[in-house]
């Protein structure tokens, strides 16, 4: 049993060593290949934030579609996201937006999520105090943060844009504000508020007050939920809220104060290297290789 414990313990030691090291490594290639370079666009945090929102609630799909997608929105936002939004016009950004598509989610989704951001900056002064009504900084991890502000946002006034009290049945807006109450990774909002919460270093902002970053919950998508596996991070097989927290409980034990520091770089272990668990050549080169078991078993 001790001989056992010795061994984990040499594990973790070495498993740290070699995630700082990737954390040290992140680049400019990453970034620029990423969502979150959209918002280092903007020198402003106020348009920062709003760009972070933008940014992250399309995060889903081939990167190559997310960048694309995202490049046709903020090519309509100009100079100032912020200034954008406080000046949004339902009527007008139907007409903009009319033919945009992102997989399911088309042009009055976009214009429900700008009128949103208005909504809330008009309602609080930024996105930041909305969130943190419903925040407790108490509390161990943003679940209970998460689920108000997803529930807020849902039930906000959408009649300019839909015509109608409630979001429509084929309207995919809700799909933007999962909550883990419903079991949802939520991944694009966790993604969020990574960016938002961390502090600057070059990749995230560490524009938001009142959420320590202990408190995040790491974002967990395909590439996060299968290396983490390898690693021993979790056991569970759904990507939902449980996993991402069983994940995040085992990097604590890294980090106690910063455990989502290693998601961009995990994560770009597949986004920007390819990693696919299942090719004995790249493992060979993976940065992880020395302590992933799945690349010692290839």
């Amino acid at each position: 049993m001790r001989r056992a414990s010795c061994a984990r313990q040499r594990y973790e030691v070495a498993l740290k060593t070699v995630l700082d090291s990737l954390y040290a490594a992140r680049s400019a290639a990453h970034l620029a290949n990423d969502p979150l370079s959209f918002c280092h666009r903007y020198e402003a945090p106020a348009d920062r934030e709003v760009a972070a929102v933008i940014a992250s609630a399309f995060a889903y799909g081939g990167i190559k579609i997310i960048l694309r997608t995202l490049e046709r929105i903020f090519s309509e936002l100009g100079p100032s996201p912020r200034l954008f939004v406080e000046r949004f016009a339902p009527r007008q950004g139907l007409r903009t937006f009319a033919g945009f598509k992102h997989r399911f989610n088309d042009g009055r989704d976009l214009c429900a999520l700008l009128w949103a951001c208005r909504l809330m900056i008009e309602d609080a002064g930024g996105i930041n105090a909305f969130f943190m009504r419903f925040h407790d900084h108490r509390a161990q991890d943003v679940t209970q943060g998460l689920d108000g502000y997803a529930s807020a946002v849902r039930g906000m006034d959408y009649r300019p844009i839909f015509g109608m009290n409630a979001i429509p049945a084929d309207s995919y807006f809700p799909f933007l504000f999962p909550a883990p109450a419903s079991g949802s990774a939520c991944k694009r909002l966790c993604m969020f508020l990574r960016w938002v919460v961390r502090p600057a270093d070059g990749i995230d902002l560490g524009i938001w007050q009142g959420i320590y970053p202990s408190q995040l919950v790491i974002p967990v998508d395909t590439h996060i939920s299968r290396i983490c596996s390898y690693l021993g991070f979790t056991s569970r097989k759904n990507a939902d809220w449980r996993m991402a927290r069983e994940i995040t409980n085992a990097l604590r034990l890294l980090d106690p104060l910063d455990p989502v520091k290693y998601d961009f770089s995990l994560a770009h272990l597949g986004i920007s290297e390819g990693c696919t668990g299942k090719d004995r050549l790249h493992c060979l080169d993976c940065a992880i290789a020395g302590v992933c078991p799945q690349a010692v078993s290839q």
